[in-house]
């Protein structure tokens, strides 16, 4: 446990530091979201949080989890020392692209979808190629492991990275509320990793929890920074990665829904989203004007203030990641 408490006391030092030098350099940059007619905040808030998460990450990465060369499956194509460097340019390249989108929003303007997509395909075949996937799963009834064919393995695998990165930057539209999502999905899958007995996840879940901490600093009211696209991207893929590496890598029926249930609130809410843009006829991925499909925006629109839907969200997402754990105890 010492090597856990070194490892998110440096990393959340880090990201303490990090994500104020960045939002520092943001406002220099003018990389700033401005107040509009479906933005709440009053003054220019700089969209660096996620530059510092995937900093003080990084940095924590190297230090603690790439000199520990992990087990992978035995068919991954990318050789084992290279696995990991390859899971951190993975991160790099979504943080770019993020980097991108928000620099298209500081000028009023939407990044097209394609270009995206593109960087996604990518960045997934690589980790693909690394051993992070879906492979299968353990049949309940005869206790044998299923081993699903490549092409399923990779639309399943492209499917849970894609959803989890659009969730989380979905649910970015108040203060403090993606990040505390994934501070407790972070939470829960150390918890998991630690009764499995797999070291090599629970320290990624710390490193993963303690850069998110140091951005919560200055994301919680009163907010100084946002974590912008870049950094909604960024926690979607680096929980995808966590989850695939450790709680689907002894996959039964019962371990599936840890990781659902752990981060079921960004999951659910973006199923329903997503469900009723395009039962409505519009388009998935762009965001409605009235901003009204969301749970947290529902639940503003019902009367409550943005701190206390913040607060109910989160305690909904704690009782749903106990669920997971629970879950984990009994099967």
């Amino acid at each position: 446990m010492i090597q856990y408490g070194v490892a998110f006391g440096a990393v959340t030092i880090l990201s303490l530091i990090l994500v104020k030098l960045f939002a520092r350099l943001a406002h220099r940059l003018d990389f700033t979201d401005k107040p509009t007619e479906r933005k709440r905040h009053k003054v220019p808030m700089p969209l660096s949080g996620g530059w510092g998460i995937f900093a003080a990450f990084a940095i924590g990465f190297v230090v603690f989890v790439m000199f520990e060369v992990p087990v992978l499956p035995a068919d991954a194509v990318i050789p084992e020392m290279l696995a990991m460097p390859a899971v951190l340019f993975g991160a790099a390249l979504i943080l770019g692209i993020g980097i991108v989108d928000d620099y298209y929003k500081t000028k009023g303007k939407e990044f097209p979808v394609w270009p995206r997509l593109l960087v996604y395909f990518i960045v997934v075949s690589l980790v693909f190629a690394a051993g992070i996937r879906f492979i299968g799963f353990q049949n309940p009834f005869t206790h044998t492991y299923v081993d699903l064919p490549i092409y399923l393995q990779f639309a399943l695998t492209m499917l849970w990275f894609v959803g989890l990165m659009t969730a989380f930057n979905m649910m970015d539209g108040l203060d403090g509320l993606s990040g505390l999502l994934a501070l407790v999905s972070g939470v829960t899958f150390f918890i998991v990793a630690m009764y499995m007995g797999q070291a090599d996840s629970a320290m990624l879940s710390v490193i993963f929890v303690a850069a998110v901490i140091g951005f919560l600093k200055y994301n919680l009211p009163p907010t100084k920074v946002f974590m912008g696209d870049s950094g909604a991207y960024v926690l979607g893929y680096l929980l995808a990665v966590i989850s695939l590496y450790g709680t689907f890598k002894q996959a039964t029926v019962f371990s599936l829904a840890i990781p659902v249930l752990a981060m079921g609130v960004p999951i659910f809410d973006a199923i329903l989203v997503v469900t009723r843009r395009l039962l409505a006829r519009k388009p998935a991925h762009v965001a409605d004007s009235t901003n009204i499909t969301h749970f947290h925006y529902r639940l503003i629109k019902a009367g409550m203030k943005p701190g206390h839907a913040v607060t109910l969200i989160f305690c909904v997402s704690v009782i749903l990641s106990l669920a997971s754990i629970i879950l984990m105890l009994l099967f």
